[in-house]
Protein backbone atom coordinates (compact mmCIF):
# COMPACT_ATOMS: atom_id res chain seq x y z
CA UNK A 1 0.00 0.00 0.00
CA UNK A 2 3.01 2.61 0.73
CA UNK A 3 4.78 1.93 -2.46
CA UNK A 4 1.05 2.24 -4.14
CA UNK A 5 0.98 5.51 -2.57
CA UNK A 6 4.29 6.55 -3.45
CA UNK A 7 4.04 5.84 -7.01
CA UNK A 8 0.92 7.73 -7.02
CA UNK A 9 2.84 10.90 -5.25
CA UNK A 10 5.38 10.90 -8.11
CA UNK A 11 3.41 10.61 -10.63
CA UNK A 12 1.36 13.49 -9.48
CA UNK A 13 4.68 15.48 -8.78
CA UNK A 14 5.92 14.43 -12.24
CA UNK A 15 3.36 15.89 -14.17
CA UNK A 16 2.85 19.34 -11.86
CA UNK A 17 6.65 19.89 -12.64
CA UNK A 18 6.20 19.40 -15.51
CA UNK A 19 3.62 21.90 -16.20
CA UNK A 20 5.62 24.01 -13.79
CA UNK A 21 8.64 24.34 -16.02
CA UNK A 22 6.53 24.77 -18.90
CA UNK A 23 6.96 21.31 -20.92
CA UNK A 24 2.94 21.16 -20.58
CA UNK A 25 1.74 24.84 -21.43
CA UNK A 26 -1.99 25.74 -21.15
CA UNK A 27 -4.58 24.17 -24.00
CA UNK A 28 -1.96 21.38 -24.17
CA UNK A 29 -3.67 17.70 -23.90
CA UNK A 30 -2.78 15.45 -21.66
CA UNK A 31 -2.75 11.76 -22.60
CA UNK A 32 -2.47 8.90 -19.98
CA UNK A 33 -0.69 6.30 -22.63
CA UNK A 34 1.68 9.41 -23.59
CA UNK A 35 2.57 10.59 -19.85
CA UNK A 36 2.68 6.92 -18.88
CA UNK A 37 5.30 6.60 -21.33
CA UNK A 38 7.37 9.40 -20.53
CA UNK A 39 7.52 9.15 -16.88
CA UNK A 40 7.94 5.67 -16.54
CA UNK A 41 4.98 4.74 -14.66
CA UNK A 42 2.17 2.58 -14.95
CA UNK A 43 -1.32 4.10 -16.94
CA UNK A 44 -3.08 3.85 -12.90
CA UNK A 45 -1.28 5.97 -10.77
CA UNK A 46 -1.36 8.63 -14.11
CA UNK A 47 -4.80 8.20 -14.34
CA UNK A 48 -5.21 9.05 -10.12
CA UNK A 49 -2.92 11.76 -10.67
CA UNK A 50 -4.53 13.60 -13.87
CA UNK A 51 -8.16 13.40 -11.66
CA UNK A 52 -6.19 14.97 -8.47
CA UNK A 53 -5.26 17.63 -10.87
CA UNK A 54 -8.36 17.90 -12.11
CA UNK A 55 -9.83 18.41 -8.40
CA UNK A 56 -7.39 20.94 -7.98
CA UNK A 57 -8.42 23.04 -11.32
CA UNK A 58 -5.20 22.49 -13.17
CA UNK A 59 -6.15 20.46 -15.45
CA UNK A 60 -9.96 20.75 -17.47
CA UNK A 61 -12.15 18.82 -19.98
CA UNK A 62 -12.20 19.24 -23.85
CA UNK A 63 -14.59 16.79 -24.68
CA UNK A 64 -13.38 13.68 -23.39
CA UNK A 65 -9.74 14.96 -23.40
CA UNK A 66 -8.08 16.81 -20.44
CA UNK A 67 -5.79 19.63 -21.13
CA UNK A 68 -3.99 22.25 -18.89
CA UNK A 69 -6.16 24.98 -17.94
CA UNK A 70 -5.81 28.55 -18.39
CA UNK A 71 -6.44 31.86 -16.51
CA UNK A 72 -8.97 34.14 -18.06
CA UNK A 73 -8.13 38.10 -17.24
CA UNK A 74 -10.50 38.11 -14.24
CA UNK A 75 -9.08 35.15 -12.92
CA UNK A 76 -5.63 36.09 -13.54
CA UNK A 77 -6.68 39.35 -11.51
CA UNK A 78 -7.94 37.44 -8.59
CA UNK A 79 -5.22 35.79 -8.65
CA UNK A 80 -2.84 37.92 -7.94
CA UNK A 81 -5.16 39.91 -5.56
CA UNK A 82 -4.80 36.44 -3.01
CA UNK A 83 -1.26 36.12 -4.34
CA UNK A 84 -0.50 39.95 -3.07
CA UNK A 85 -1.90 39.48 0.20
CA UNK A 86 -0.54 36.12 1.18
CA UNK A 87 3.26 37.01 0.04
CA UNK A 88 2.89 39.93 2.13
CA UNK A 89 1.89 37.93 5.20
CA UNK A 90 4.48 35.50 4.87
CA UNK A 91 6.94 38.54 4.38
CA UNK A 92 5.77 40.45 7.58
CA UNK A 93 5.86 37.19 9.68
CA UNK A 94 8.95 36.49 8.43
CA UNK A 95 10.35 39.32 9.58
CA UNK A 96 9.09 38.64 12.99
CA UNK A 97 10.36 34.73 12.57
CA UNK A 98 13.17 34.51 10.35
CA UNK A 99 16.48 33.24 11.96
CA UNK A 100 19.64 34.40 11.44
CA UNK A 101 20.26 31.52 9.07
CA UNK A 102 17.22 31.89 7.13
CA UNK A 103 18.39 35.63 6.37
CA UNK A 104 21.70 34.69 5.38
CA UNK A 105 20.67 32.22 2.79
CA UNK A 106 18.09 34.82 1.39
CA UNK A 107 21.29 37.74 1.00
CA UNK A 108 23.15 34.66 -0.57
CA UNK A 109 20.60 34.04 -3.28
CA UNK A 110 20.13 37.80 -4.11
CA UNK A 111 24.47 38.05 -4.12
CA UNK A 112 24.19 34.58 -7.00
CA UNK A 113 21.18 35.56 -8.92
CA UNK A 114 22.95 38.55 -9.71
CA UNK A 115 24.80 36.35 -12.45
CA UNK A 116 21.22 35.20 -14.15
CA UNK A 117 19.56 38.63 -15.18
CA UNK A 118 20.45 37.46 -18.91
CA UNK A 119 18.63 34.09 -18.21
CA UNK A 120 14.98 34.51 -18.40
CA UNK A 121 14.01 31.01 -17.56
CA UNK A 122 16.76 30.60 -14.66
CA UNK A 123 16.09 34.30 -12.84
CA UNK A 124 12.21 32.84 -12.86
CA UNK A 125 13.35 29.41 -10.89
CA UNK A 126 15.51 31.43 -8.93
CA UNK A 127 12.50 34.14 -7.87
CA UNK A 128 10.14 30.81 -7.29
CA UNK A 129 13.00 29.93 -4.59
CA UNK A 130 13.27 32.97 -3.68
CA UNK A 131 9.87 33.08 -2.98
CA UNK A 132 9.77 29.34 -1.49
CA UNK A 133 12.39 30.98 1.77
CA UNK A 134 10.55 33.29 2.49
CA UNK A 135 7.23 31.39 2.85
CA UNK A 136 9.45 28.97 5.34
CA UNK A 137 11.16 31.76 6.96
CA UNK A 138 7.15 32.75 7.93
CA UNK A 139 7.19 29.41 10.16
CA UNK A 140 3.33 29.52 9.55
CA UNK A 141 2.92 25.79 8.17
CA UNK A 142 -0.79 26.94 6.83
CA UNK A 143 0.19 29.89 5.23
CA UNK A 144 3.30 27.55 3.29
CA UNK A 145 0.09 25.43 2.21
CA UNK A 146 -2.09 27.88 0.81
CA UNK A 147 0.72 29.55 -0.62
CA UNK A 148 1.62 26.42 -2.65
CA UNK A 149 -1.79 26.22 -4.11
CA UNK A 150 -1.40 29.64 -5.39
CA UNK A 151 2.03 29.01 -6.91
CA UNK A 152 0.58 26.08 -8.53
CA UNK A 153 -1.83 28.16 -10.18
CA UNK A 154 0.75 30.61 -11.28
CA UNK A 155 1.95 27.52 -13.72
CA UNK A 156 -0.65 27.74 -15.97
CA UNK A 157 0.60 31.17 -17.43
CA UNK A 158 2.11 30.63 -20.62
CA UNK A 159 5.32 32.84 -19.93
CA UNK A 160 6.92 34.60 -16.83
CA UNK A 161 6.73 38.24 -16.05
CA UNK A 162 10.84 38.22 -15.76
CA UNK A 163 11.20 37.78 -19.23
CA UNK A 164 10.14 41.31 -20.16
CA UNK A 165 13.16 44.21 -20.65
CA UNK A 166 14.30 45.22 -18.00
CA UNK A 167 12.20 43.34 -15.30
CA UNK A 168 15.17 40.60 -14.67
CA UNK A 169 17.36 43.87 -12.61
CA UNK A 170 14.07 45.52 -11.18
CA UNK A 171 13.32 42.01 -10.00
CA UNK A 172 16.16 41.61 -7.32
CA UNK A 173 16.33 45.56 -5.85
CA UNK A 174 12.97 44.68 -5.06
CA UNK A 175 14.10 41.34 -3.35
CA UNK A 176 16.45 43.84 -1.92
CA UNK A 177 14.63 45.66 -0.20
CA UNK A 178 12.01 42.89 1.02
CA UNK A 179 15.51 41.04 2.38
CA UNK A 180 16.16 44.64 3.68
CA UNK A 181 13.26 44.94 5.53
CA UNK A 182 12.98 41.18 6.76
CA UNK A 183 16.59 41.51 8.36
CA UNK A 184 16.19 44.55 10.16
CA UNK A 185 12.84 42.91 11.66
CA UNK A 186 10.48 45.43 10.37
CA UNK A 187 6.99 43.61 9.46
CA UNK A 188 5.43 46.36 7.91
CA UNK A 189 7.95 47.68 5.30
CA UNK A 190 8.46 43.64 4.62
CA UNK A 191 4.78 43.54 4.15
CA UNK A 192 4.46 46.64 1.99
CA UNK A 193 7.92 46.01 -0.31
CA UNK A 194 6.51 42.27 -1.24
CA UNK A 195 2.58 43.50 -2.36
CA UNK A 196 4.81 46.69 -4.31
CA UNK A 197 6.93 43.29 -6.01
CA UNK A 198 4.07 41.36 -6.39
CA UNK A 199 2.02 44.56 -7.70
CA UNK A 200 5.15 45.43 -10.49
CA UNK A 201 5.14 41.68 -11.83
CA UNK A 202 1.22 41.84 -12.40
CA UNK A 203 1.40 45.42 -14.24
CA UNK A 204 4.70 43.72 -16.39
CA UNK A 205 2.31 40.39 -17.00
CA UNK A 206 -1.04 42.70 -18.19
CA UNK A 207 1.67 44.70 -20.54
CA UNK A 208 2.76 41.74 -21.74
CA UNK A 209 -0.47 40.02 -22.35
CA UNK A 210 -1.87 43.43 -24.17
CA UNK A 211 1.23 43.05 -26.39
CA UNK A 212 0.06 39.79 -27.27
CA UNK A 213 -2.89 40.16 -28.16
CA UNK A 214 -2.34 43.16 -30.44
CA UNK A 215 0.09 41.43 -32.30
CA UNK A 216 -2.37 38.56 -33.00
CA UNK A 217 -4.94 40.87 -34.22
Amino acid sequence: MADSKLIQKDAYGLILEAIDTGLYKPGDRLVESELAERFGVSRTPIREALQRLETQSLLTRDGRSLIVASLDHSQLAELYVVRGELEGLAARLAARHATPEEVRVLKTMLDEDQALVDDPEAMARANRRFHKQIHLASHNRFLVQQLDLVHRSMALLASTSIAAEGRPTDTLKEHGRIVQAIEKGDGDAAAEALRVHISKAYETRLKLDAKAVEAAE
